[in-house]
């Protein structure tokens, strides 16, 4: 198939610094982790086999020039920093190798090596600071091995380390770290010795034959066992790296196709337009929404195909032609709907199905809307639709599992829809004989939900079913307001001046009853913070409310020590209306 060569690590780092060795259009972003990185290193030090690779040489000038490349990505960044670098122009002016196969594990040396890897730290927002993501690059512990009892069977001590990590560590006495990248600047056995004694390290065995072991690893023994395939034609690689990497876990099936569809696209850089849509898609919700790689796909086979499913022959070149004539119409619905998700009140927590967005962006999509729907007195009717149904499908879990079958049903009814009208109706009846997909709600199920707590995705959810008026009028400016005042509920002193008999005291104190859905209703945040504390019979009576908007029966007292009762009643009332909506 190919000629079968090595080299040593140093070349083949010093042919990814130069632009010799470059990542062809098929190639997946870089994916590993740092500990994938770590036990690649101690791998190494082993003397364990790193698998060969594939290298295609280029030398074609019409692939040059029609076919997208990238330089390998040195400084890595979770989220903000994983694209990897258009191929400078001088180095397609050149003969150069593209890695078919060995993406992951070569970007992984360039970056243990060269560069630096940073992740969010836990419990941080997604914000690019160093704060949030700080800057860490391999180090070695040189002191000592590890102890055969650690967790990852790892014998060598290779760690991400930030500069917060290495203060700590300044005082440990079993810490040495050795940045690893500075073995390339060793260029003989001397060296070494060199820094041994600059560093006290004399009396170290362990660091003497540690660093001597790192050194010939990188600048002496050829590990780098690659295959050279000299085919100019595009398609025959194409299928070699089919072959190579769709058979194991190394390259998920939507990677394989975001490879295609990159390689395919002429007038967009489809990596860059993906990345710019997530990105994009960011900027709205809080938390903000996180779309991945995968819904981009999947909604891009939704908006503008009638086969919906992720199969190589839905990818062909014919097919993603088409799609990148639609790419703009496409990336511009997916923004929309994810800003009117946003409006709506909608985060990233909020939509835990995340499918059930696509049909939302495909009647936008179809019926060309992005620039009107957003208007806040546009397609009001609609979007109360839109958010009901949206709602409903969360609560009823339509979109989980398999969602392929569900999406595609409902493509099909929206696209049978000849007006601008969003066919809920329709949707719900499509779906009633489902079993285990429908939108029908009996006792039992109703009964569940009224028990959900105060600040629960299912909560702000059936909430927004029962005041959507709130949410369509005030967007993300709303709150969940109990309406008896919790604080009169949880301080001791404000609850025993209301003189609540005794019997009734553990009702009353039952967080199930005064933190639920049954004692909750939607505000805008001004309405919620005028109201405060205010008692909701108080409240009532100086914004006139109608019993009818607190899902309250007419007659139901909204004193205090009438708690009891109100409960029972809209334990009834939001029930009757849960019950009529579909």
């Amino acid at each position: 198939m190919g000629k079968f060569s090595t080299t040593t690590i140093t070349k083949a780092i010093h042919s990814i610094a130069t632009n010799k060795y470059l990542l062809p259009a098929i190639q997946r972003k870089f994916v590993w982790s740092t500990d994938q990185i770590e036990m690649l290193f101690d791998s190494i030090m082993r003397g364990y086999p790193i698998n060969a690779f594939m290298l295609w040489l280029i030398t074609d000038t019409t692939i040059k020039h029609n076919y997208k490349f990238y330089s390998f990505i040195s400084n890595y960044c979770q989220h903000f920093g994983e694209e990897n670098p258009d191929a400078p122009t001088p180095a397609l002016l050149e003969d150069f190798y593209a890695v078919v196969d060995g993406q992951q594990r070569l970007t992984s040396l360039y970056i243990g090596l060269i560069g630096s890897y940073r992740y969010k730290k836990p419990n941080k927002w997604w914000v690019d600071t160093e704060e949030n993501l700080p800057t860490r690059r391999l180090f070695l512990n040189i002191q000592s091995p590890l102890s055969s009892e650690n967790d990852n069977s790892m014998e060598y001590e290779f760690s991400f380390l930030s500069a917060d990590d290495l203060e700590r560590d300044r005082d440990n006495v079993d810490k040495q770290w050795f940045l690893v990248g500075d073995i390339l600047k060793f260029t003989s056995f001397p060296d070494i010795v060199s820094y041994i004694a600059a560093n006290n390290l004399t009396s170290n065995q362990f660091a003497m034959e540690t660093l001597s072991l790192l050194w010939n690893k990188i600048h002496t023994e050829e590990l780098i066992n690659y295959c050279t395939i000299d085919n100019q034609d595009q398609d025959k690689v194409l299928e070699i790296f089919i072959r190579a990497n769709s058979g194991g876990t190394q390259l998920s099936f939507s990677d394989l196709l975001m490879s295609i569809s990159s390689a395919n696209w002429t007038n967009h850089d489809a990596r860059k337009e993906i990345k710019d849509t997530k990105d994009k898609i960011f900027l709205f919700g809080n938390p903000n929404f996180f779309v991945s790689q995968d819904f981009i796909l999947k909604s891009i086979l939704v908006l503008a195909s009638e086969d919906i499913r992720f199969k190589l022959e839905n990818f062909s070149r014919e097919r993603v032609s088409h799609f990148e004539n639609e790419w703009d119409r496409i990336k511009k619905s997916l923004i929309c709907t994810f800003r009117l998700l946003g409006s709506l009140g909608y985060s990233n927590t909020l939509l835990r199905a995340q499918n059930a967005a696509i049909p939302i962006a495909y009647y936008i999509y179809k019926n060309d809307i992005a620039d009107t729907i957003l208007r806040p007195a546009s397609l009001r009717d609609e979007k109360e639709k839109i958010l009901k149904w949206l709602n409903l499908s969360q609560i009823k879990g339509i979109f989980g599992g398999h969602s392929d079958e569900v999406l595609k049903k409902i493509r099909a009814i929206i696209a049978a829809e000849p007006t601008q009208k969003f066919p809920l109706d329709r949707i719900i009846s499509e779906f009633a004989s489902n079993p285990t997909k429908n939108y029908a709600m009996d006792d039992a199920f109703i009964d569940s939900l009224l028990c959900e707590q105060w600040g629960t995705p299912t909560c702000s959810l059936l909430l927004q079913i029962l005041y959507p008026d709130t949410v369509l009028n005030h967007g993300v400016a709303v709150a969940q307001d109990h309406m008896h005042p919790r604080i009169v509920f949880t301080d001791t002193e404000r609850f025993a001046a209301e003189n609540v008999p005794d019997a009734e005291k553990d009702f009353f104190l039952d967080p199930s009853n005064y933190n639920s859905i049954l004692n909750l209703q939607l505000l805008s945040s001004s309405e919620n913070s005028s109201k405060g504390d205010t008692k909701l019979a108080d409240w009532k009576q100086t914004t006139q409310r109608d019993n009818t908007d607190l899902y309250v029966e007419a007659n139901t007292s909204l004193d205090f020590k009438d708690f009891h009762e109100f409960i029972d009643s809209r334990r009834k009332k939001i029930k009757e209306k849960l019950l009529r909506m579909v």
